[in-house]
C-alpha cells in the first residue's frame, strides 16, 4: 500500500474556446508539467474523463490523449460517468497509486461542449437518464433539476431568492479565479430577472456550456518527493450510485451523496468540521444546497443558506468554505473535466497557491463532491489533506 499524492495540476482555458478537445488537453498537461521530468519520464497510465462523444465525434480517448502527451505503450482509458467521469478518473489513478500497481498517474478530464452547441449539449446530456423511464419523455436537466429544487422549496423555508443568492456567492467569488469562465459579479436582483428555463429554476441558476480541460497527476509519496512542488494527500475516497431515474428517489435529499462523503471521511480519519474548504457539485443553484446538507456541511433543511455569512446560518453549520473556484456555476462546467478542475482548486487552496483574493488562510483539509447524472445517480468524493 502506498499513500496517493496529488503532486501536481494544470487546466485549460475554461469557456467558450476555438481549440480542440485534445488541444484544451495539451494546455492542461503543460501547465500541469511545468518545471517536471517530461511526462514520458513518470506517467505510468493515463485516465481520461471524458462524458459524450457527439460533441467532436470522437472517442478513443485514452489512446489520443495518451498520444498527445508523448506517452505510447502506457495503458490509457476513456471513463464516463456524465459529470462525475473527472472524479472517476481520478479516483482510479488514486486506487492504482494506492494498491501499489503504479507510482504514477496522470488523471485528465476534457468535453469540448460548445461544438455541439446548446442543442447538442442538451440531447448530450440527456443520454444519462433512465431512457425507458424518463428519457423518452423529453425531459432534459434543467427540468429534471426543476423537480428537486421544486420539492426542496416545499419541504425547506427556502426560497428562490435563496438559491439565488448561491448564485450570486459563486459568481463573487470566481471574479478572484483566474480560471473561471465568468468573472464578473451579479446581484440577486439579476439572476431573480433571468428567464425561467425550467421553474423556479432561472438562467443564473444554471451551470453554463463550458469547453475545458484539467489534469491531475497522481503518485506515490516516495515519486512525489522526487517532484519539485509542494504535493497533497488523497487521504479518503469515497464512490457509489443510487437510482438513475429520479422517480424512483427522494428528491429533496441526496442519500447516495450523503453515503460517499461518510465512507471518505471515514477513510480519512476527518469529520465534517474538519473540512476547512469544499469544492460543491452545483450544477444547479439548488444542488449546492442538497450536497452541502448531505456532507454535514449543514443541518438538513438548511443547505439553501450557504451564501450567507457565517452568523447567520443556522446551528450546526459548519465554517467551510464553499466552491472558491466559483464553482460549476461561474468557474465553469465543462463536463468531463469538472471534478478534476475541483481538484485543482482545492490543490491550490491547501497548498497556498490560490491567488490572494481567494485563498482561505491556513486551510489543510479540502473535500471534493462531484456527481453525475441527475444529482446523485453517482458520486465521487475525495478527502485531500495537507500534511
Amino acid at each position: 500500500m502506498s499513500e496517493p499524492h496529488v503532486a501536481a495540476v494544470g487546466t485549460s482555458p475554461f469557456g467558450h474556446t476555438d481549440l480542440t478537445g485534445r488541444d484544451l488537453f495539451g494546455a492542461a498537461v503543460v501547465e500541469a508539467f511545468e518545471g517536471l521530468p517530461d511526462p514520458a519520464d513518470v506517467v505510468e497510465a493515463v485516465y481520461v474523463g471524458n462524458q459524450s462523444e457527439s460533441y467532436e465525434r470522437q472517442i478513443m480517448y485514452g489512446t489520443l490523449l495518451a498520444e498527445w502527451a508523448g506517452l505510447r505503450h502506457v495503458p490509457a482509458e476513456r471513463v464516463e460517468g456524465c459529470a462525475a467521469a473527472g472524479a472517476m478518473a481520478l479516483r482510479h489513478a488514486v486506487e492504482d497509486v494506492r494498491s501499489g500497481r503504479r507510482d504514477a498517474v496522470l488523471a485528465c478530464g476534457v468535453e469540448k461542449m460548445t461544438a455541439g452547441g446548446t442543442a447538442g449539449a442538451t440531447t448530450a446530456l440527456s443520454a444519462a437518464f433512465d431512457r425507458a423511464l424518463e428519457g423518452r419523455s423529453g425531459v432534459t436537466a434543467p427540468s429534471q433539476y426543476a423537480l428537486l429544487a421544486k420539492r426542496y422549496l416545499h419541504d425547506t423555508e427556502a426560497t428562490e431568492r435563496d438559491l439565488a443568492r448561491i448564485a450570486v456567492k459563486n459568481h463573487a467569488n470566481a471574479v478572484a479565479n483566474p480560471r473561471a469562465q465568468f468573472r464578473r459579479e451579479v446581484d440577486v436582483e439579476t439572476v431573480l430577472d433571468s428567464a425561467y428555463v425550467a421553474p423556479p429554476l432561472k438562467l443564473f441558476d444554471c451551470a453554463p456550456i463550458t469547453d475545458g480541460a484539467a489534469a491531475v497527476l497522481v503518485t506515490s509519496e516516495d515519486v512525489a518527493a522526487t517532484l519539485p512542488g509542494d504535493a497533497v494527500r488523497v487521504a479518503g475516497v469515497g464512490a457509489g450510485t443510487n437510482n438513475i431515474a429520479v422517480a424512483e428517489r427522494n428528491l429533496a435529499v441526496v442519500e447516495g451523496a450523503r453515503e460517499v462523503t461518510t465512507r471518505a471521511y471515514e477513510a480519512a480519519g476527518v469529520s465534517p468540521a474538519d473540512v476547512d474548504v469544499a469544492e460543491v457539485h452545483d450544477a444547479f443553484t439548488v444542488s449546492e444546497a442538497l450536497l452541502a446538507e448531505a456532507a454535514g456541511l449543514a443541518p438538513r433543511g438548511r443547505g439553501y443558506e450557504s451564501a450567507l455569512p457565517p452568523d447567520e446560518r443556522a446551528e450546526g453549520w459548519t465554517a467551510t468554505r464553499l466552491s472558491t473556484s466559483g464553482g460549476l456555476k461561474a468557474r465553469g462546467h465543462p463536463i468531463g473535466a469538472t471534478g478534476l478542475a475541483q481538484a485543482v482548486e482545492v490543490y491550490e487552496q491547501l497548498t497556498g497557491t490560490a491567488t490572494p483574493d481567494r485563498q482561505v488562510d491556513g486551510a489543510t483539509t479540502g473535500l471534493l463532491i462531484n456527481e453525475g447524472g441527475v444529482a446523485d445517480a453517482v458520486t465521487v468524493a475525495h478527502v485531500l489533506i495537507h500534511d
